[in-house]
Protein backbone atom coordinates (compact mmCIF):
# COMPACT_ATOMS: atom_id res chain seq x y z
CA UNK A 1 0.00 0.00 0.00
CA UNK A 2 1.55 3.04 -0.95
CA UNK A 3 1.88 5.04 1.91
CA UNK A 4 0.15 9.16 2.76
CA UNK A 5 3.90 10.97 2.47
CA UNK A 6 4.24 9.17 -1.88
CA UNK A 7 0.84 10.05 -2.61
CA UNK A 8 1.21 13.74 -1.41
CA UNK A 9 4.60 13.99 -2.95
CA UNK A 10 3.03 12.75 -6.39
CA UNK A 11 0.31 15.59 -5.98
CA UNK A 12 2.38 17.87 -5.43
CA UNK A 13 5.00 17.15 -8.66
CA UNK A 14 1.46 17.24 -10.62
CA UNK A 15 0.85 20.62 -9.61
CA UNK A 16 4.19 22.16 -10.24
CA UNK A 17 4.09 20.81 -13.70
CA UNK A 18 0.65 21.88 -13.93
CA UNK A 19 0.72 25.22 -13.06
CA UNK A 20 3.93 26.06 -15.20
CA UNK A 21 1.37 27.29 -17.55
CA UNK A 22 1.42 30.41 -15.05
CA UNK A 23 5.40 30.62 -16.33
CA UNK A 24 4.71 31.02 -20.12
CA UNK A 25 1.94 33.52 -19.40
CA UNK A 26 4.37 35.72 -17.38
CA UNK A 27 7.22 35.43 -19.90
CA UNK A 28 4.41 36.34 -22.39
CA UNK A 29 4.43 39.64 -20.57
CA UNK A 30 7.90 40.15 -19.80
CA UNK A 31 9.53 39.79 -23.23
CA UNK A 32 8.82 41.86 -26.50
CA UNK A 33 9.92 38.96 -28.68
CA UNK A 34 9.32 34.97 -28.07
CA UNK A 35 13.03 33.33 -27.23
CA UNK A 36 12.51 30.64 -30.33
CA UNK A 37 15.79 29.19 -29.96
CA UNK A 38 15.62 28.47 -25.89
CA UNK A 39 11.97 27.12 -26.74
CA UNK A 40 13.59 25.05 -29.67
CA UNK A 41 16.05 23.50 -27.29
CA UNK A 42 13.75 23.40 -24.13
CA UNK A 43 10.69 21.25 -26.14
CA UNK A 44 13.46 19.02 -28.27
CA UNK A 45 15.10 18.04 -24.31
CA UNK A 46 11.67 17.64 -22.88
CA UNK A 47 10.90 15.16 -26.12
CA UNK A 48 14.12 13.44 -25.16
CA UNK A 49 13.17 12.96 -21.45
CA UNK A 50 9.84 11.68 -21.82
CA UNK A 51 10.46 9.32 -25.14
CA UNK A 52 13.77 7.74 -23.23
CA UNK A 53 11.93 7.40 -19.92
CA UNK A 54 9.12 5.90 -21.30
CA UNK A 55 10.89 3.37 -23.82
CA UNK A 56 13.43 2.29 -21.54
CA UNK A 57 12.04 2.67 -17.97
CA UNK A 58 8.08 2.93 -17.76
CA UNK A 59 7.19 0.42 -21.05
CA UNK A 60 9.67 -2.24 -18.87
CA UNK A 61 8.37 -1.52 -15.04
CA UNK A 62 4.65 -1.95 -16.80
CA UNK A 63 6.11 -5.49 -18.43
CA UNK A 64 7.85 -6.37 -15.23
CA UNK A 65 4.42 -5.60 -12.96
CA UNK A 66 2.04 -7.61 -15.44
CA UNK A 67 4.42 -10.63 -15.37
CA UNK A 68 3.92 -10.76 -11.49
CA UNK A 69 -0.11 -11.89 -13.32
CA UNK A 70 1.00 -13.18 -16.56
CA UNK A 71 3.05 -15.31 -18.11
CA UNK A 72 5.48 -13.76 -19.99
CA UNK A 73 4.34 -14.00 -23.33
CA UNK A 74 1.01 -12.62 -23.06
CA UNK A 75 2.53 -10.27 -20.12
CA UNK A 76 4.57 -8.39 -22.84
CA UNK A 77 1.32 -8.93 -25.45
CA UNK A 78 -0.65 -6.47 -23.13
CA UNK A 79 2.26 -4.06 -22.78
CA UNK A 80 2.29 -3.34 -26.21
CA UNK A 81 -1.83 -3.36 -26.36
CA UNK A 82 -1.75 -0.59 -23.86
CA UNK A 83 1.17 0.99 -24.87
CA UNK A 84 -1.05 1.63 -27.90
CA UNK A 85 -4.57 2.10 -26.31
CA UNK A 86 -2.58 5.29 -24.62
CA UNK A 87 -1.27 6.60 -27.91
CA UNK A 88 -5.22 6.12 -29.25
CA UNK A 89 -6.22 7.91 -25.88
CA UNK A 90 -4.45 11.05 -26.92
CA UNK A 91 -4.93 11.24 -30.24
CA UNK A 92 -8.78 10.61 -30.19
CA UNK A 93 -8.15 13.22 -27.30
CA UNK A 94 -6.21 15.90 -30.38
CA UNK A 95 -8.76 14.92 -32.73
CA UNK A 96 -11.83 16.09 -30.86
CA UNK A 97 -10.06 19.54 -30.83
CA UNK A 98 -10.61 21.96 -33.64
CA UNK A 99 -7.22 22.82 -35.57
CA UNK A 100 -7.46 26.89 -34.70
CA UNK A 101 -8.11 26.16 -30.58
CA UNK A 102 -5.59 23.46 -30.99
CA UNK A 103 -2.87 23.91 -28.24
CA UNK A 104 0.16 22.03 -30.74
CA UNK A 105 -0.61 25.39 -32.70
CA UNK A 106 2.39 27.60 -32.43
CA UNK A 107 1.74 31.08 -31.51
CA UNK A 108 4.26 33.76 -30.49
CA UNK A 109 3.87 37.07 -28.41
CA UNK A 110 5.16 39.48 -31.34
CA UNK A 111 2.69 37.40 -33.70
CA UNK A 112 -0.18 39.22 -31.86
CA UNK A 113 1.46 42.46 -31.58
CA UNK A 114 -1.36 43.30 -34.24
CA UNK A 115 -4.52 41.49 -32.83
CA UNK A 116 -5.15 44.70 -30.81
CA UNK A 117 -7.19 45.91 -33.76
CA UNK A 118 -8.91 42.53 -34.55
CA UNK A 119 -12.14 41.88 -32.61
CA UNK A 120 -12.28 41.47 -29.23
CA UNK A 121 -14.68 38.65 -28.64
CA UNK A 122 -13.07 36.72 -31.52
CA UNK A 123 -10.15 36.63 -29.55
CA UNK A 124 -11.52 35.97 -25.79
CA UNK A 125 -13.05 33.15 -27.39
CA UNK A 126 -9.96 31.83 -28.79
CA UNK A 127 -8.22 32.29 -25.31
CA UNK A 128 -10.64 30.49 -23.56
CA UNK A 129 -11.10 27.05 -26.02
CA UNK A 130 -7.22 27.22 -26.07
CA UNK A 131 -7.07 27.09 -22.04
CA UNK A 132 -10.23 24.38 -22.11
CA UNK A 133 -8.54 22.75 -24.70
CA UNK A 134 -5.06 22.27 -22.92
CA UNK A 135 -6.91 21.37 -19.58
CA UNK A 136 -8.02 18.54 -21.70
CA UNK A 137 -4.62 17.74 -22.97
CA UNK A 138 -3.06 17.78 -19.51
CA UNK A 139 -5.62 15.65 -17.50
CA UNK A 140 -3.56 12.23 -18.45
CA UNK A 141 -0.75 13.78 -18.30
CA UNK A 142 -1.10 14.62 -14.68
CA UNK A 143 -2.45 11.32 -14.57
CA UNK A 144 1.08 10.43 -15.84
CA UNK A 145 3.20 11.85 -13.25
CA UNK A 146 1.19 10.97 -10.42
CA UNK A 147 2.01 7.85 -11.22
CA UNK A 148 4.90 7.26 -12.46
CA UNK A 149 5.57 9.41 -9.13
CA UNK A 150 3.68 6.86 -6.88
CA UNK A 151 5.94 3.86 -8.57
CA UNK A 152 9.20 5.99 -8.41
CA UNK A 153 9.64 9.69 -6.54
CA UNK A 154 13.13 9.79 -8.89
CA UNK A 155 11.28 9.10 -11.90
CA UNK A 156 7.99 11.22 -11.11
CA UNK A 157 10.34 14.07 -10.77
CA UNK A 158 11.56 13.71 -14.53
CA UNK A 159 8.73 13.33 -15.90
CA UNK A 160 7.32 16.51 -14.20
CA UNK A 161 10.28 18.71 -15.09
CA UNK A 162 9.49 17.53 -18.29
CA UNK A 163 5.79 18.14 -18.70
CA UNK A 164 6.75 21.12 -17.03
CA UNK A 165 8.72 22.68 -20.10
CA UNK A 166 6.37 21.77 -22.48
CA UNK A 167 3.21 23.94 -20.41
CA UNK A 168 5.81 26.81 -20.89
CA UNK A 169 4.56 27.60 -24.08
CA UNK A 170 1.02 26.31 -23.70
CA UNK A 171 0.72 29.53 -21.18
CA UNK A 172 1.51 31.69 -24.18
CA UNK A 173 -0.63 30.31 -26.41
CA UNK A 174 -3.87 31.18 -23.70
CA UNK A 175 -2.69 34.22 -22.08
CA UNK A 176 -1.69 36.23 -25.05
CA UNK A 177 -4.83 36.18 -27.28
CA UNK A 178 -7.14 37.26 -23.71
CA UNK A 179 -4.97 40.21 -23.01
CA UNK A 180 -5.13 41.27 -26.09
CA UNK A 181 -9.63 40.82 -25.91
CA UNK A 182 -9.56 42.16 -22.90
CA UNK A 183 -6.16 44.61 -21.97
CA UNK A 184 -6.04 42.81 -18.25
CA UNK A 185 -2.81 40.93 -17.74
CA UNK A 186 -4.58 39.59 -14.35
CA UNK A 187 -7.34 37.75 -16.41
CA UNK A 188 -4.59 36.33 -19.19
CA UNK A 189 -2.54 35.48 -16.34
CA UNK A 190 -5.35 33.58 -14.17
CA UNK A 191 -7.05 31.89 -16.88
CA UNK A 192 -3.64 30.61 -18.48
CA UNK A 193 -2.84 29.62 -14.50
CA UNK A 194 -5.91 27.55 -14.84
CA UNK A 195 -5.48 25.54 -17.40
CA UNK A 196 -2.85 24.13 -15.97
CA UNK A 197 -4.97 22.79 -13.17
CA UNK A 198 -6.38 20.01 -15.34
CA UNK A 199 -2.80 17.58 -14.45
CA UNK A 200 -3.56 17.79 -10.70
CA UNK A 201 -7.38 17.03 -11.76
CA UNK A 202 -6.28 14.23 -13.89
CA UNK A 203 -4.38 13.09 -10.78
CA UNK A 204 -6.70 13.42 -8.12
CA UNK A 205 -9.92 11.20 -10.58
CA UNK A 206 -6.97 8.44 -10.90
CA UNK A 207 -6.05 8.34 -7.35
CA UNK A 208 -9.91 8.31 -6.47
CA UNK A 209 -10.89 5.69 -9.42
CA UNK A 210 -7.60 3.45 -9.68
CA UNK A 211 -6.49 3.66 -5.96
CA UNK A 212 -8.57 1.18 -4.83
CA UNK A 213 -7.92 -1.27 -7.34
CA UNK A 214 -4.50 -0.84 -7.70
CA UNK A 215 -2.10 -4.03 -8.12
CA UNK A 216 0.47 -5.26 -10.39
CA UNK A 217 -2.47 -5.84 -13.17
CA UNK A 218 -3.69 -2.54 -12.89
CA UNK A 219 -0.50 -0.67 -12.14
CA UNK A 220 1.01 -2.45 -15.38
CA UNK A 221 -2.25 -1.34 -17.87
CA UNK A 222 -2.12 1.41 -16.60
CA UNK A 223 1.89 2.06 -16.64
CA UNK A 224 1.72 1.21 -20.43
CA UNK A 225 -1.05 3.52 -21.50
CA UNK A 226 1.16 5.66 -19.46
CA UNK A 227 4.10 5.03 -21.67
CA UNK A 228 2.18 5.44 -25.23
CA UNK A 229 0.69 8.98 -23.91
CA UNK A 230 4.02 10.78 -23.60
CA UNK A 231 5.37 9.03 -26.84
CA UNK A 232 2.81 10.01 -28.56
CA UNK A 233 2.66 14.05 -27.25
CA UNK A 234 6.64 13.70 -27.74
CA UNK A 235 6.12 12.88 -31.62
CA UNK A 236 2.84 14.57 -32.04
CA UNK A 237 3.61 18.01 -30.16
CA UNK A 238 7.01 18.83 -28.64
CA UNK A 239 9.19 17.92 -31.66
CA UNK A 240 7.06 19.19 -34.23
CA UNK A 241 6.63 22.35 -31.86
CA UNK A 242 10.56 22.32 -31.19
CA UNK A 243 11.34 22.34 -34.93
CA UNK A 244 8.80 25.41 -35.95
CA UNK A 245 9.91 27.67 -32.82
CA UNK A 246 13.80 27.34 -34.26
CA UNK A 247 16.15 25.61 -36.22
CA UNK A 248 15.90 21.74 -36.78
CA UNK A 249 19.18 20.75 -35.27
CA UNK A 250 18.53 23.00 -32.08
CA UNK A 251 15.44 20.45 -31.38
CA UNK A 252 17.57 17.70 -32.54
CA UNK A 253 20.78 18.28 -30.09
CA UNK A 254 17.73 19.55 -27.27
CA UNK A 255 16.53 15.96 -27.69
CA UNK A 256 19.72 14.06 -27.43
CA UNK A 257 20.88 15.88 -24.52
CA UNK A 258 17.06 14.79 -23.09
CA UNK A 259 17.85 11.40 -23.63
CA UNK A 260 21.48 11.76 -21.88
CA UNK A 261 20.59 13.36 -18.79
CA UNK A 262 17.56 10.68 -17.92
CA UNK A 263 20.25 8.11 -18.97
CA UNK A 264 22.65 9.30 -16.58
CA UNK A 265 19.86 10.03 -13.74
CA UNK A 266 18.57 6.62 -14.08
CA UNK A 267 22.39 5.15 -14.25
CA UNK A 268 22.49 7.12 -10.84
CA UNK A 269 19.10 6.08 -9.22
CA UNK A 270 20.44 2.18 -9.36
Amino acid sequence: MTDFHTILFAFGLTIFAGLSTGIGSALAFLTKRTNTRFLSVSLGFSAGVMIYVSMIEIFAKARTALQEVYEPQPAYGYTVLFFFLGMGLIALIDKLIPSAENPHEIRMVESMQDSQTSENPKLMRMGIVTALAIAIHNFPEGLATFTAALSDPGLGIAIAVAIAIHNIPEGIAVSVPIYYATGSRKKAFWNSFASGLAEPVGAAVGFLILMPFMGPMVFGFLFAAVAGIMVFISLDELLPSAREYGEHHLSIYGLIAGMAVMAISLILLY
